[in-house]
């Protein structure tokens, strides 16, 4: 299981996240993204109306390296944030059944290889970074 019990209460919660991928030359693109936790294959899925056209996932599909950061404020007085980033190989799939019927058949999902946390654990305030297992 790559994810905490925590971790994974916590993206059910949110909504949005921020893609970061490669393009063929090497320039960097960051999305906001919607995301959803596939528990089944352990890996973050991205879908979108016509995401087999977008150049995120050009970029993915010629360099799979990815982040996704999903954060937000808990609080701000006092100030707190909390948030993942999760570090990865991505693969551009391309004909999958959508887990909605307006959202194109196209999927990024995201193999985690690195998770590191900050604020999402009472338990553990400060960051943690660790390697994902698979």
């Amino acid at each position: 299981m790559s994810f905490t019990d925590i971790e994974r209460t916590y993206l059910a919660g949110q909504r949005l996240g921020r893609l970061a991928t490669v393009a063929p030359d090497g320039s960097p693109q960051n999305s906001p993204v919607g995301f959803r936790y596939n528990e089944a294959a352990g890996t973050i899925d991205i879908h979108g109306y016509s995401l087999g056209g977008s150049r995120k996932f050009r970029n993915v599909a010629a360099t799979a390296a990815v982040s996704l950061v999903v954060d937000d404020i808990a609080s701000v007085d006092p100030w707190r944030v909390r948030g993942l980033e999760i570090r990865g190989k991505a693969e551009a799939v391309t004909d999958e059944d959508p887990p909605a019927a307006y959202l194109s058949r196209e999927v990024i999902r995201i193999h985690p290889r690195r998770i590191i946390s900050w604020g999402i654990d009472p338990d553990a305030p400060r960051m943690s970074a660790r390697d994902a297992t698979v």
